[in-house]
C-alpha cells in the first residue's frame, strides 16, 4: 500500500515480507497431536496475514485450540512505534505473544464469570437485586434492577451521563456516586441495550460488598493464580507499563450515522478513545468492563476452561454448572439498542447464532466477547475450538472487514461440526 493509500485510509506500513515481522512460539504448537493438517494451519494463518496487511493492525497476537491442544501461537507486527501516525524513526517494539495487550470488552466476559462464581459460592443470588447488596443503588427508580439484568444489558443503564468529565473512569467512588444517581431508561429488563463501562462498575461493587475483597485481589485467587497467568490483570502495574502494546484508532474516520452509534456505545469519538486508552491513568485503574490486560494465550486458554466445563489442567476452577448457566442464552436475539445491531446475550457473554451469527456460520452453541469491534475472543463447543485474536488498532468501518469475516469464516470452515453427543459443553 502507497503512502497516499495510507494516509487516507489511516494504516499503518506493512512490510512485504511479513517474517521479518511475525514470531511462532513452534515449542507450544501441537496441531500433528489432534490431528490438524499442515494445510488448515497454513489457510487460517494466511487469513490472519491477510487481516494484518489491511494496514489497521499494527500489531496482532492469535491463540488457537482443537480438542484442548493449542496448534496455533503467533504474533505479527508491532507492538509499538508503527501507528498510522509514528513518524518513520520512532523505536519500533516487536509484537511477540508474550506481549500484553488490553482486552477492552472482552474484559466483560471474565468479569461476569467472576459473578457466576459469586453465585456458585452461595454469596449471591444473580435474580436479587442490586440493591439487595448495595442499597444505594435504588436511587433514581433503580431499586428493582437485578444482578442478572446487568449481567445480560438488560439493567437500564447503558451509558454514563453525557458530559461526565473522562476522569471519572479512574475514580471508583465518583463513578459509583453517579451511577447510584443516575434513573434508568427502563427497570423491566424487556430491552437489550449494550452496557459498554457501566455494568462492570455496578458487578465490581456487588463483589466487593459481598467478598470484602477488591476485584483484583478476586479475580487473583480464583482465576489468575489458579490457571496460571503471567498478566491477565484490571489494567497493568506501573511497573510494567512499557511492555504493554500500544492502541491506535485507525482506518477512515467514522461518520454519521456510524459515528453516533460509536459515541452512544463508548461515550467519545474514537480519537479520544485513543487518547484514554493510552493514558497511564487508564492503563493502571480498575475497570471491570474494559481494561483486563493480557495475552492471546491467556483468553483463550480461559475460554478453553469454560470449554473444558470449569476444568484446567486438571484443575478445577468453577463447577461446570456454573459454565453452562454463564452461556445460557437470556431473552431472544434482538436490536440492541446501543450498538442497534441484532444480538444475542448470555447473563455476560455474546453468542453465536445460525445459519450465521457474531462467531461465524453455524455458530449457535458458540460463546464468547468482542473487545473494541476487532478483538476476537471466543469458543464453540460444536466444533471443540478456543479462540482468541487480539490486535491494537480498532478501525471501526472500512477495507479490512471483508478480512475480518474472512479470518472468523476460514477457522469454521476448517473445523467441522461434530455431533451433539460428542461435543462439550453440548447445549439441548
Amino acid at each position: 500500500m502507497n503512502r497516499l493509500a495510507r494516509r487516507a485510509l489511516h494504516t499503518c506500513k506493512v512490510p512485504e515480507d511479513l517474517s521479518t515481522v511475525t514470531a511462532y512460539d513452534s515449542a507450544n504448537e501441537h496441531p500433528e497431536t489432534v490431528g490438524v493438517s499442515a494445510d488448515t494451519i497454513d489457510a487460517i494463518w494466511h487469513s490472519v496475514e491477510a487481516l494484518y496487511r489491511t494496514g489497521v493492525h499494527p500489531g496482532m497476537q492469535l491463540s488457537l485450540r482443537h480438542r484442548g491442544e493449542q496448534i496455533l501461537h503467533r504474533a505479527i507486527g508491532h507492538a509499538t512505534g508503527n501507528g498510522p501516525d509514528d513518524s518513520a524513526d520512532a523505536l519500533k517494539t516487536p509484537m511477540t505473544t508474550d506481549t500484553p495487550v488490553c482486552y477492552f470488552s472482552a474484559s466483560k466476559a471474565v468479569t461476569a464469570l467472576l459473578i457466576h462464581m459469586l453465585a456458585e459460592q452461595g454469596l449471591v443470588n444473580l435474580t436479587d437485586p442490586v440493591c439487595y447488596y448495595c442499597p444505594e443503588f435504588a436511587q433514581g427508580g433503580k431499586r428493582t434492577i437485578t444482578v442478572h439484568q446487568v449481567l445480560s444489558h438488560r439493567g437500564g443503564i447503558p451509558a454514563i451521563p453525557r458530559d461526565t468529565p473522562i476522569d471519572v473512569l479512574w475514580d471508583k467512588d465518583e463513578i459509583w456516586r453517579l451511577l447510584c444517581e443516575a434513573k434508568p431508561v427502563e427497570v423491566d429488563g424487556a430491552k437489550v441495550a449494550y452496557h459498554a463501562i457501566t455494568g462492570g462498575f455496578v458487578l465490581q461493587r456487588v463483589l466487593e460488598k459481598v467478598t470484602g475483597q477488591s476485584i483484583e485481589q478476586y479475580l487473583d485467587t480464583h482465576l489468575r493464580q489458579p490457571m496460571g497467568m503471567t498478566w491477565f490483570t484490571y489494567g497493568i502495574a506501573p511497573e510494567h507499563l512499557h511492555q504493554l502494546a500500544r492502541n491506535y484508532a485507525t482506518g477512515p474516520t467514522p461518520r454519521f450515522p456510524v459515528s453516533w452509534v460509536v459515541r452512544r456505545a463508548l461515550g467519545s469519538d474514537i480519537h479520544t478513545v485513543e487518547q484514554v486508552t493510552n493514558d497511564p491513568r487508564f492503563q493502571e485503574a480498575v475497570i471491570p468492563a474494559g481494561n483486563l490486560c493480557g495475552t492471546a494465550e491467556e483468553m483463550g486458554r480461559f475460554f478453553q476452561m469454560m470449554l473444558n466445563g470449569g476444568v484446567w489442567n486438571g484443575k478445577r476452577i468453577c463447577s461446570e454448572l456454573t459454565v453452562r448457566r454463564a452461556i445460557q442464552q437470556f431473552g431472544s436475539l434482538q436490536i440492541d439498542r446501543t450498538m442497534m445491531i441484532p444480538m444475542r446475550f448470555s447473563a455476560g457473554l455474546m453468542l453465536g447464532g445460525n445459519p450465521v451469527g457474531l462467531w461465524g456460520p453455524q455458530s449457535r452453541d458458540a460463546f464468547g466477547h468482542i473487545g473494541l469491534i476487532n478483538k476476537l475472543c471466543w469458543a464453540d463447543p460444536a466444533r471443540d475450538i478456543s479462540v482468541s485474536l487480539v490486535n491494537t488498532g480498532f478501525p471501526i468501518v472500512g477495507h479490512h472487514l471483508p478480512a475480518l469475516a474472512k479470518f472468523v469464516y476460514t477457522v469454521c470452515n476448517r473445523f467441522p461440526l461434530i455431533p451433539e453427543h460428542q461435543r462439550p459443553l453440548a447445549l439441548a
